[in-house]
């Protein structure tokens, strides 16, 4: 048995893949994925209960959706995101909320199309409740094991080949192999291969998608230093608690069990400044050592450093990674400087002159595909049947993976039966536009979604994207006919008291009083409860403890009543907008109605200038609206197109 085991470990070592012969382990799936992250989980979980016959390939089992930096779901745009997954049927915001020790709805200072959810997650508990989730999916194996061959016959992506030999033959393949592509880690002068502390790199996979005809670049990203929570001064900072009430991620009812935790803020100072500053020819980001591009929405300390050198201070925030450790996450600090600069530029700022570290931060270079060779399915223009999602596509954070993952599962599921692919538009989530962006414009640093990003935000608002998406989910298979269902009786709370609202009146006599206490005009006889909702002072709360009638209707809505009734407040009290947007997104619709690929040689089409002949031809869009968004091509070039397809 050791002679065997031995040489099979000496095979190995030679970076020889086992043949057939060797080991006679050729599995057949309807869908593989390969690498079990963010992105992975919602893949194999939305193929397997699409139908499916899955299989997730993940190095380790004990570290399935490990969140690789900080243990935090959400922020701006990114908790968008979130709520959009679950609203398909996906799985990340129901397992947040069960794994949250805090939560806290970003931007309430603002109007809602800008409000975005974030929770602190307990890391440990978060891996742990994926990894029953995975174990319990009807139609999903688990297999521990590295791919490292991608399998192509005649175009087409047929399966994957591991470090030990076994083949898994499948009709679509799902690669989301995050950081681990020839994975490299930096702490000052020192280089390390791994995709993660701690874990191994990816050698090969990299290069036999890229053989194929797809192209292959570098990126960066980097993690800050953990804390010892028993060696912090949290007198010397401010403690920032989060919010107890009925926002969460998930539509579903999914209640916070664990301990809600604070974390805490603070400033560097200039004396970590200067620790830091005479470290920066060690540093890899300015010694040549790295040469990818980091992401520019989460620099590094050292970068803000040299960025900004007027700043005196930087904000940081210590936050808890669960509620059974004394490991704590100091973000803001992210850094790849050598370890003995980090920990004396930590020992400068007053709360942490004790702080004692579980590991350094460090950056990481990885590999990742050209995201404008895929559709936006995530199905390859390349190599048929393979699908690219999460960091491989030149994205950063867990959620624009997940919403990722969630869509290269969906249709690689679909690809099986060849049925048309899922597809979302821009003016249909945040997704859609994340998925756009990638496919029409790519990357040159790594992507993260912004409020920003979308033209379309007050359509896309954190609260409707169960409106937005899950009849779609259901319609395709994904969402189940209890979440369906669920839907459903929101809908309809929301339409009756919406209607209530627009159709009772109420006199002035019996609401002046109230309007007067809360600052805004009186009436002069009277008026629909829906034009005084759409007052910035009043709310559908307040009006109900004045009116009867309202408290009334509010009280016939069976369950998630405070759910129910900010959706229905934002719809009137934002009305106007809401109908406004979609009027230019309709117009928006009638290009995206025009297809065009196929019809044009570009390099042919000289009415059009140079630059737009040549981006046009590099991504050869799917649709009139597409080419619209490719940086490069003119609206004159779009006008071009138009008369020519007599338009």
């Amino acid at each position: 048995m050791y002679v065997i085991l031995f040489s099979l470990w000496i095979r190995l070592s030679a970076r020889k893949s086992l043949t057939l012969q060797d080991m006679d382990t050729i599995f057949h799936y309807d869908v593989v994925v390969v690498g079990a992250g963010h992105a992975g989980c919602e893949a194999a979980s939305a193929a397997a209960r699409m139908g499916a016959r899955t299989v997730i390939i993940t190095m380790d089992m004990n570290k399935i959706a490990q969140m690789s930096c900080n243990p935090a779901v959400g922020g701006i745009a990114k908790g968008q995101i979130v709520r959009e997954v679950d609203a398909l049927g996906g799985e990340m915001g129901i397992i947040t909320d069960s794994t949250s020790i805090q939560f806290r709805m970003l931007n309430k200072g603002k109007g809602p199309a800008v409000w975005s959810p974030r929770a602190q997650c307990d890391r440990a508990k978060f891996i742990t409740k994926w990894r029953e989730t995975l174990d319990s999916t009807e139609g999903l194996d688990i297999w521990q094991d590295q791919a490292d061959e991608l399998l192509v016959e005649d175009g087409m992506a047929v399966g994957v080949q591991t470090l030990w030999g076994a083949e898994f033959r499948a009709k679509s393949i799902v690669v989301t192999a995050g950081t681990f592509l020839n994975g490299l880690m930096h702490v000052g002068k020192v280089q390390i291969p791994g995709g993660r502390c701690a874990e191994p790199a990816v050698y090969r996979l990299s290069e036999s998608i890229a053989r194929h005809g797809i192209t292959v670049d570098r990126m960066k990203t980097g993690t800050p230093v953990r804390i010892d929570a028993r060696t912090v001064h949290f007198e010397e900072m401010e403690r920032q608690d989060g919010e107890i009430d009925f926002h969460q991620f998930s539509y579903m009812p999914t209640p916070r069990t664990l301990t809600q935790l604070p974390c805490w803020t603070f400033y560097t100072t200039q004396e970590a400044h200067q620790a830091l500053q005479e470290g920066i020819a060690d540093s890899p980001l300015f010694n040549g050592q790295i040469q990818s591009t980091g992401p520019r929405y989460c620099p590094s300390i050292e970068t803000k450093l040299v960025t900004f050198p007027d700043k005196e201070q930087h904000p940081l925030f210590l936050e808890p990674e669960g509620e059974n450790t004394a490991e704590m996450y100091l973000n803001g600090f992210s850094s790849s400087m050598p370890l003995d600069v980090q920990l004396n530029a930590l020992r400068k700022i007053p709360a942490l002159r004790d702080a004692k570290a579980y590991r350094p931060g460090y950056a990481i270079e990885y590999d990742y595909f050209d995201p404008t060779l895929l559709h936006a399915s995530l199905e390859s223009k390349v190599v048929k049947g393979l699908f690219l999602a999460g960091q491989v596509n030149g994205t950063t954070g867990y959620e624009e993976a997940a919403g990722q993952g969630l869509v290269a599962g969906i249709n690689a599921a679909i690809a099986c039966s060849g049925s048309e692919p899922f597809v979302m538009k821009r003016d249909e989530s945040y997704i859609g536009v994340l998925i756009d962006d990638l496919t029409t414009k790519g990357v040159d640093e790594p992507y993260r979604m912004f409020t920003s990003r979308a033209e379309y935000r007050i359509l896309l608002r954190q609260d409707d994207a169960d409106a937005r998406l899950t009849e779609r989910a259901y319609q395709i298979g994904l969402a189940t006919r209890e979440r369906f269902d669920h839907w459903m009786e929101k809908k309809q709370s929301i339409e009756r008291i919406i209607s209530f609202c627009e159709t009772t009146s109420v006199k002035a006599n019996d609401i002046n009083a109230a309007l007067e206490r809360w600052g805004t005009t009186p009436l002069n006889g009277s008026a629909k409860l829906a034009d005084l909702i759409a007052r910035p002072q009043l709310n559908v709360l307040a009006l109900a403890d004045a009116v009867p009638q309202l408290k009334a209707a509010i009280e016939e809505t069976p369950n998630r009543k405070e759910e129910i009734v900010e959706a229905a407040e934002i719809k009137m009290k934002y009305k106007g907008y809401i109908e406004r947007e979609k009027i230019v997104a309709d117009k928006m619709r009638r290009l995206e109605n025009i297809r065009i690929k196929g019809h044009f040689n570009y390099e042919e089409l000289h009415e059009i200038s140079t630059e737009g002949r040549q981006k046009l031809a590099r991504i050869n869009p799917e649709t009139l609206a597409q080419a619209s968004r490719i940086p490069g091509v003119s609206p004159s070039d779009i006008n071009v197109l138009l008369v020519l397809m007599n338009r």
